[in-house]
């Protein structure tokens, strides 16, 4: 037995005529007859009565069309399913991130990836970078998030955003009462970094820009994430160099300035990474969403910058 004897049984039966049926499958009398004549020897049972008027189902055929019907919705889900599961509609998304990552930007783009992919299911799992490119070539995450990603030759990666850096300052502090503060005016406080572990990394980043800025910053504490080096500043031990994203945390006692005369180099990356080798249609689904959130990200800046400048106002 085949789908096609269950297609062509099912017709029959709702039309209760070979010749509407015929019809209705776009085939020619005589094959439907042999096609459901060869069904009922397979099975065993006369499925119809043949009667002037048409075919009238049996005992056994009235049975038969319930299970041929549940057989059927079985088969169309299934067909759908595995259709949207081709098109990244339906399966598993497995993400790594990373400390700062998940403040502000990377749950925006989770939710925007959810939205457009609502019976995708999204797992994440906390790793730091070295974690992320092992469980990559592993084949146990899809996709990581971090920043300051070297070229790897197995490994790809997307843009997400690029993000300013700010100074989180104790609101006692002195460089609190400044609207903008001057890179060079880092050089006299003691300064909170984050992360340690593997290098490079964020750390690196800073120090580069004190050495551009002509200074060696004086480092008071070394720390493993952002919200810790921000619960630092809250307590007095120091400024700190953080990504826009990480102002979305509100301990009390911290407030963040724009710095003013820093280096074009004052901003950071935030990137997803993945296998070169994935052809998975999920990850193409992931990656489209990137790629829209990127554009949107920068629209959204320049409407800002216009706003600012009262470009928008026709200035």
């Amino acid at each position: 037995m085949d789908l096609r004897h269950l297609r062509y049984f099912i017709a029959v039966a709702e039309e209760e005529n070979i010749g509407r049926a015929a019809a209705r499958l776009h085939i020619s009398q005589p094959p439907l007859t042999r096609q459901i004549q060869q069904l009922e020897e397979e099975l065993g049972v006369r499925l119809f009565t043949r009667t002037p008027k048409g075919m009238e189902l049996t005992q056994a055929g009235e049975l038969f069309l319930e299970e041929a019907r549940n057989i059927r919705a079985v088969v169309e889900q299934a067909t759908e399913r595995t259709q949207r599961a081709g098109q990244g509609k339906l399966g598993r998304l497995d993400v790594a991130i990373f400390g700062s990552g998940i403040l502000g930007t990377i749950p925006r783009l989770l939710l925007a990836f959810r939205n457009d992919y609502p019976e995708v299911k999204t797992v994440l799992h906390t790793m730091t970078k070295a974690e992320q490119i092992e469980a990559l070539r592993q084949r146990r995450i899809t996709v990581g998030f971090n920043r300051m990603l070297a070229p790897l030759p197995d490994l790809a990666t997307e843009l997400v955003a690029t993000e300013p850096l700010l100074l989180a300052v104790n609101e006692n502090h002195p460089l609190a009462r400044e609207r903008h503060v001057s890179f060079r005016m880092l050089a006299e406080h003691p300064m909170v970094l984050f992360p340690t572990g593997a290098r490079p990394n964020f750390i690196d980043k800073v120090m580069r820009l004190c050495e551009e800025a002509g200074f060696v910053p004086k480092v008071s504490q070394e720390v493993g994430d952002a919200v810790t080096g921000v619960a630092l500043v809250a307590g007095g031990f120091g400024i700190c160099l953080v990504p826009e994203s990480v102002t979305v945390l509100t301990l009390p006692g911290v407030v963040f300035r724009p710095l003013q005369d820093a280096s074009s180099n004052a901003h950071i990356d935030l990137s997803c990474l993945y296998r070169a080798d994935d052809q998975s249609p999920i990850l193409s689904a992931f990656l489209e969403t990137v790629r829209a959130f990127r554009s949107a990200h920068i629209s959204g800046k320049a409407a800002g910058m216009r706003s600012e400048t009262g470009w928008d106002a026709g200035i």
